[in-house]
């Protein structure tokens, strides 16, 4: 990975943080990592844990977010997430939720929040 790639990245999470904050979420963790998986941003709102898939796709089309947010992906984020819970069993009673924050996409807003983007009934 580039590191133009990697801070429009990291600056793409900052920007998804200040919104999700913003918006009632306790950020519980961020670039978590397993041997299989990352998860970019995991937080808490109310009885729910979100795990949250950040994209900044300033070029992109709607059409293409299919080929960046694949089966294949959303496996691996789902497969993360699980062992997410197994180490943080505080969590365990929770809600689990999928999102996805994309940022800087042509004709959405700058912080496009897609809740419940994915689940693991694939």
């Amino acid at each position: 990975m580039s590191l133009e790639t990697n801070k429009t990245g990291k600056d793409g999470e900052n920007k998804a943080v200040d919104y999700l904050t913003s918006n009632g979420f306790e950020i519980i963790a961020r670039n978590w990592r397993t041997k299989g998986g990352e998860i970019d941003i995991a937080a808490v709102k109310g009885e729910t844990i979100v795990f949250i898939e950040v994209k900044t796709l300033p070029n992109a089309t709607p059409d293409m977010l299919q080929s960046v947010l694949g089966i294949q992906k959303q496996k691996r984020i789902i497969k993360t997430s699980k062992r997410f819970l197994q180490i943080n069993r505080q969590y365990s009673k929770y809600f689990v939720r999928f999102d996805v924050i994309i940022n800087d996409m042509q004709g959405f807003p700058p912080v496009y929040h897609i809740e419940n983007a994915f689940s693991e009934l694939l």
